[in-house]
Order: structure tokens, then C-alpha cells, then sequence
């Protein structure tokens, strides 16, 4: 079983995110659950979502140990970066995230400027399909081939195809990072 936690601010795309992830896991053939949480404010409040998949049941849905978390701001790092399972990652925007403020040693870190990577490309709503490529590629759980084609089903069920082009170079951009 493997769980993932992204973490961020309302508007930062960190529910959409793990909706992708589990997007993935199911068209994987996998089982997969997406647990969010969130404020009462839409944006700018503190949002997260727990995501778990794997070949067998999942009992308990809820946060556990994360082997990988997303933070994509400053609170969600410091929050999350002690529940990460020992030889986990943390993933961190670090247009956002002072990285080295952890005193963890057996924890892996990934600074990507997310944000900043997301202007280049003239996507500046695609930071966090950007940082979804990275979890891709770092954890091998799927191909690239997989985590496309399950982010674009979830984009078409959603009405939302015509971003499917600038979507797809977004995760692709983090997929190479």
C-alpha cells in the first residue's frame, strides 16, 4: 500500500493533485482512495487531501504514515515533514519552501520551483501537475505513459480537455525535472 499526502493552501491545486494520483492508481487497475481536508476558506486557506492505492484493500483511508508528501507552501512543510515514513520523500516548492529548515536525516528532499517553472511554460495554473510529474517519475509507481493517460481521463470527465495540451507538457516538465 502506498500513501501519498499533498499539502498546501486552498487555490494551490494540491486536491487536484492527489485526484490525479488517484486518477493514475485506478486506471492502473489499482484500488485507490482520496481523502480531502480543508478550511472553510476556498482559497487561501490550508488544504490537503491524503491519497492511498495499492493492489489490496485499503481498511482506513485516512493519514497514516505518508511515504511521499507534496508541500506547496511553508506551513504544510513544517505540519507534514515529521509524519513522513523514515527513507520517505518530501516533495517541496521551494518558490515557496526553505528546504534545508529540517533537521530530518533520513528523509529525502526535492526542491522544485514549481511555480516558477509553470511561468516559463505559460501554464501558471500547472505548478502542481508539474510537482504530480515529479512524484511520478521519483517513485516509479507509474510511467509516464500511465500518469499521462490518467490525468487526461480526469481532465476529459471534467469537462476540462482544451487544457489537455498545457496540462500534458506541464507533467511532462516535471517528469523530466
Amino acid at each position: 500500500m502506498k500513501e501519498i499526502v499533498f499539502a498546501g493552501l486552498g487555490g494551490q491545486g494540491v486536491l487536484t493533485a492527489g485526484l490525479l494520483m488517484a486518477q493514475m492508481a485506478l486506471f492502473k487497475g489499482y484500488k485507490a482512495t482520496w481523502s480531502p481536508q480543508y478550511g472553510s476558506a476556498m482559497r487561501g486557506g490550508t488544504a490537503n487531501c491524503t491519497v492511498k492505492f495499492g493492489a489490496g484493500k485499503i481498511y482506513n483511508p485516512s493519514l497514516d504514515q505518508p511515504d511521499i508528501v507534496l508541500a506547496m507552501n511553508f506551513t504544510a512543510y513544517k505540519q507534514f515533514v515529521p509524519l513522513v515514513k523514515s527513507g520517505g520523500t518530501i516533495v517541496v516548492n521551494s518558490d515557496m519552501v526553505e528546504s534545508s529548515a529540517s533537521d530530518r536525516e533520513d528523509i529525502k528532499i526535492i526542491a522544485v520551483p514549481c511555480m516558477s517553472m509553470a511561468q516559463e511554460i505559460g501554464h501558471a495554473q500547472g505548478a502542481n501537475i508539474i510537482m504530480a510529474g515529479v512524484i511520478v517519475r521519483e517513485t516509479g509507481y507509474f510511467t509516464q505513459e500511465e500518469a499521462l493517460s490518467g490525468m487526461n481521463d480526469m481532465f476529459r470527465k471534467k469537462g476540462k480537455e482544451k487544457y489537455e495540451e498545457a496540462n500534458t507538457k506541464a507533467l511532462n516538465l516535471g517528469y523530466g525535472f
